[in-house]
């Protein structure tokens, strides 16, 4: 029984939960389609400045194709199972380097053990609240490359191990899963496509700065934004609406920081097989029942940022 159960009816949630295939379909076009605009929109208007725009729209529209892996890790992207695996893994997951059946072991963990020592993704979110100075730090390695470069090294230095022993768990050696494949033969032939397409259209050079760029800087930073607004500061508990958050965000920030309603955390632990669409819905149903003031919100990612850099600075 999830905890939604224990709030809802069967009856209530049952067409929340609902699949849809065609649903599926359009926010893996959309998100493709989002990615093809910007790169067009620096074609019609090449400047410094929407070179930047659309690193920051791909970017973001990158962590989108992470946040469907999430759902067809689920199985809640399309009602197929074979579509959510095929789908979720080649067309959302390998071109971001990530590994659907790998993320899917590693995020059922998560769901299970949410803020106890036993949480994967602990890692992540221990480190808060921190100060005001070390969150600037890690904002600063994340738009300059060097986290992504990081992590890239981490997930050659493992497929390398794992060519020797097989046996490895990502685990043993440190790797965080969140969103970085261990295996990467997968990834680098959806890569090799990507890399294929641009050079067919006379562009190559758009591979490495409309797809590596971005996937270096400024999706390292979204992922961070993400990680923290969803566990960061929040309480060790087992209480489902207390170990996790809620962020509202505006129009703006689901384009740059949030899209596909990732921001509805709280209610994806709740229900965590309930397709993101409906997400919202749920929100609004806990808020009419007056569940609000259990609830960890955040008002905004600004708000959430604010918090989990509010630890004092060390004096000297």
């Amino acid at each position: 029984m999830t905890p939604g159960n224990r709030l809802f009816t069967s009856d209530e949630i049952r067409p929340l939960a609902e699949r849809s295939d065609l649903w599926g379909a359009w926010l893996v076009l959309h998100c493709w389609g989002v990615i093809a605009a910007a790169m067009a929109l620096f074609l019609v208007w090449p400047n410094p400045l929407t070179l930047i725009l659309a690193v920051m729209i791909i970017g973001s529209r990158q962590l989108g194709l992470a946040i469907l892996m999430h759902e067809a890790a689920h199985n809640a992207l399309f009602k197929s199972r074979r579509l959510n695996e095929l789908a979720g893994d080649w067309l959302c997951g390998r071109p971001i380097l990530a590994d659907l059946p790998a993320y899917r072991r590693y995020h059922l963990k998560h769901h299970r053990h949410t803020q106890t020592d036993q949480d994967p993704d602990l890692v992540l979110s221990a480190p808060f609240p921190t100060t005001k100075s070390s969150l600037r730090r890690k904002i600063l390695r994340d738009l300059t490359g060097r986290t992504g470069i990081k992590l890239r090294a981490q997930q050659l230095a493992f497929a390398f191990k794992t060519a020797f022993d097989p046996d490895i768990e990502p685990d043993d050696d440190g790797l965080s899963q969140a969103f970085a494949g261990p295996s990467l033969g997968k990834s680098l032939i959806a890569n090799a496509v990507l890399l294929a397409v641009f050079t067919a259209i006379g562009a190559w050079w758009w591979y490495p700065v409309f797809w590596l760029l971005p996937l270096l800087t400024w999706y390292q930073l979204v992922v961070r934004i993400r990680n923290i607004a969803e566990h960061g500061a929040v309480e060790r508990t087992s209480d489902p609406m207390r170990n996790t958050r809620t962020t509202l965000a505006g129009p703006l920030m689901r384009a740059f920081v949030a899209p596909y309603w990732v921001n509805y955390h709280l209610e994806h632990h709740l229900v965590m097989h309930m397709p993101c669409r409906n997400l919202p819905r749920l929100h609004d149903m806990l808020m009419a029942r007056g569940a609000g003031g259990r609830m960890q919100i955040g008002r905004s990612y600004a708000d959430v940022l604010r918090l989990a850099s509010s630890r004092p600075e060390q004096p000297g």
